[in-house]
């Protein structure tokens, strides 16, 4: 089967449906529970265990670690929010966009997505609520909406990349690289790091990973090498987002990229021993082969909540050397006062008015 332009602006189509649907659910849950989440902000204490779980909550309600980032860094620069504070925030949110994963993971292996059946009711419920007076179901019939619409980008993109059998010579292509250890670990990690930078979701480039891993395109190996790539390029998202942000908010920003860089040094280096030693726990609990074409998906999440869960818990001991050196690499401006705790105005950036609202 040949495969040309038509067929690349097929996949950008699809692809660009999945992040328009992501926005849009995560924007409508966001204005539908609004107030809880900044009560659930505004609860918030110095403990960065709670951080961790208020993180993890608001990133698996909202489904975007992004938009939970961008928040964080807004608060810090508001000075609602301690860089302590800030620091288990951003580590809930990194186990909290897991979900994405198991999320699309179902969706490929347990509905037939050549099917656009299963979309139109969720339409059909979320259309007429989008016209609703009442605030809050309008809300939810965007959350609705949006998933409707994310479903179809999902369906859309696994029948527009074309299956391995039609395109042996894909595979062969990445088999030239992958046969170089570490070397070829790091040069997977950097195209995932790329293709998240490059379509600015890091759930995007899951959906893209976990859909080639179901054509056949990419052995295991190389898809958890992006997946770790893909926890780096998440981070860019709240580095431009602190640019316009004081002092605070850019040491904010870069704990959250220290986290995931060191994060995944350590993975990187561990990988041809982790993965053997997953396989075998997911098959003694009954799964399929993660190494197989039918257990890989499943695979790909059991790796990506595996590896998050574990740096969190390996770096949580570590909170206050990462917010010392975020402060020495991040220095304040002569003459700046940002060291004042005091309220600012909050940028809006990718958050909704409602979680926006001054206190």
């Amino acid at each position: 089967m040949d495969f040309g332009i038509s067929n690349i602006l097929t996949i950008l189509g699809s692809l660009a449906f999945f992040i328009y649907g992501m926005k849009m659910m995560s924007e409508g849950i966001q204005r539908a529970a609004g107030t809880q989440l900044r009560q659930i902000l505004r609860n918030m204490t110095k403990n960065r265990y709670l951080g961790v779980l208020t993180g993890f909550l608001i990133t698996a309600l909202v489904q975007s670690s992004s938009a939970t980032t961008v928040m964080t860094v807004s608060f810090v620069n508001a000075g609602l929010l301690t860089l302590v504070e800030s620091a288990g925030i951003m580590m809930g949110a990194n186990i909290g966009t897991t979900i994405t994963g198991w999320l699309i993971s179902f969706m490929h292996v347990k509905v037939n997505l050549a099917s656009l059946a299963y979309a139109v009711p969720i339409f059909a419920l979320g259309v007429p609520m989008l016209f609703s007076k009442a605030g809050k179901l309008k809300y939810w019939g965007e959350f609705l909406v949006g998933f409707g619409i994310l479903f179809l980008g999902l369906s859309f993109l696994k029948q527009s990349v074309p299956d391995i059998k039609d395109n042996p010579y894909v595979l062969e292509f990445l088999k030239d690289f992958a046969d170089y250890g570490i070397w070829s670990r790091l040069l997977f990690v950097l195209v995932g790091t790329i293709l998240t930078i490059v379509v600015q979701s890091s759930s995007a480039a899951m959906a893209i990973t976990l859909t080639m891993c179901s054509q056949g395109w990419l052995p295991l190996d190389v898809a958890v090498a992006m997946i770790l790539g893909e926890n780096i390029g998440t981070t860019i998202t709240a580095e431009i987002a602190s640019l316009a942000g004081n002092t605070a908010a850019k040491r904010s920003a870069r704990i959250h990229s220290l986290f995931n860089v060191i994060g995944v040094t350590w993975m990187v280096l561990i990988l041809p021993f982790f993965l053997p030693m997953l396989a075998k726990v997911t098959q003694a609990m009954g799964f399929a082969d993660i190494y197989s074409k039918d257990g890989i998906e499943f695979g790909l999440a059991a790796f990506h909540t595996s590896f998050n869960l574990l740096n969190v818990l390996i770096m949580l001991a570590f909170v206050p050397w990462l917010v010392n050196i975020a402060t020495k690499t991040v220095k304040q401006k002569t003459g700046d006062d940002d060291d004042v705790m005091r309220l600012r105005l909050i940028s809006a950036g990718t958050i909704t008015p409602e979680l926006a609202t001054a206190e």
